[in-house]
């Protein structure tokens, strides 16, 4: 498979994953078979919840912040990521984490903001970092393993002041870059847990060991960590783009996320033809804060294309 399919599969992939998931967010586990008990009949891109059929939430949303601001700025600068971020957020989106809203409104500097909020509540590990990480991971693929990790962990920091939540943005971005070169991104992870911040390590081992079940979580699947474990699990234990994404929001929960997550895992591990067209088509992800602007597929895949060189 040609690595540009691999790509976009990552970008888009996310992104229809977040659409799909976004109108079952915080439902019971099986809602979305329960809704579509037959593969391949359509009409998943249902909408629901204030979301359109097809509509991005909030993780892709910042995900094309996130592009847009590698693209325009010639690589990653942290104030300029901050910035579009609290401008977005200023807009009033339709969703937007509890989280990530108070570190962007609450008027300290880019490298301050996060850190003081985690300061304060010690509680930081959620799972706003990873679920816009699909476009950043492709972009700092090709400069190796230590350099994706560490923008991962960079970009992560921005919002989220616990470092949970940026070595489970740092351990997606390198699955991400093992499957873009096609290698086996489920064989790599004893090697990537290796390159995990000791004090965190544990932890994701847990949650991405072959025998883990997104039943023996100990948290919601809106913490950074049992949402990562449940991404894997779902690519590892189906065997389509598809079925992939189906068993992701049949967790229930933050479904938009863990399906955004997936999405970009097996998108990259399938590629893009793997990705439903009746999945694509109505997908659009409007950007609040920026004049009004929506991309559609065509967008994201020339995004795609630019963010891998």
């Amino acid at each position: 498979m040609e690595r540009m399919q691999r790509v976009a599969g990552a970008v888009v992939g996310s992104a229809v994953g977040d659409a799909l998931g976004g109108p079952f967010e915080f439902g019971p586990q099986g809602a979305f078979s329960a809704r579509f008990p037959v593969p391949g009949i359509g009409g998943e891109m249902c909408g629901g919840g204030g979301w359109d059929p097809g509509e991005a939430t909030d993780d892709t949303q910042m995900a094309v912040l996130v592009a847009e601001s590698l693209l325009e700025r010639g690589g990653l600068d942290l104030p300029d990521v901050f910035a579009r971020f609290r401008r977005w957020a200023a807009s009033e989106p339709k969703d937007i984490g509890l989280q990530t809203e108070d570190v962007l409104t609450n008027g300290m500097p880019w490298d301050l903001a996060a850190a003081l909020h985690f300061q304060v509540n010690r509680r930081a590990a959620g799972n706003g970092s990873l679920m816009r990480a699909s476009t950043s991971a492709v972009h700092f693929a090709a400069a190796g393993q230590q350099a994706t990790m560490d923008a991962a962990r960079g970009i992560a920091a921005l919002t989220h002041g616990d470092r949970a939540a940026w070595e489970g943005t740092a351990i997606f971005h390198e699955l991400v870059r093992v499957t873009l070169e096609g290698d086996d991104p489920l064989a790599a992870l004893p090697g990537v847990l290796d390159l995990v911040h000791p004090e965190h390590r544990d932890r994701y081992a847990t949650v991405l060991a072959p025998d883990w079940h997104p039943d023996r979580a100990t948290e919601f699947n809106g913490a950074v960590w049992p949402c990562l474990g449940s991404a894997v699990w779902a690519l590892r234990t189906t065997g389509s783009f598809e079925d992939a994404l189906r068993a992701a929001i049949d967790l229930g929960g933050d479904t938009d996320t863990v399906a955004a997550v997936t999405g970009g895992l097996a998108g990259a591990y399938y590629g893009l033809d793997a990705v439903p067209g009746r999945w694509t088509r109505p997908l659009h992800v409007p950007l609040p804060g920026f004049g009004g602007r929506v991309l559609h597929l065509a967008e994201l895949l020339h995004l795609a294309r630019r963010l891998a060189g």
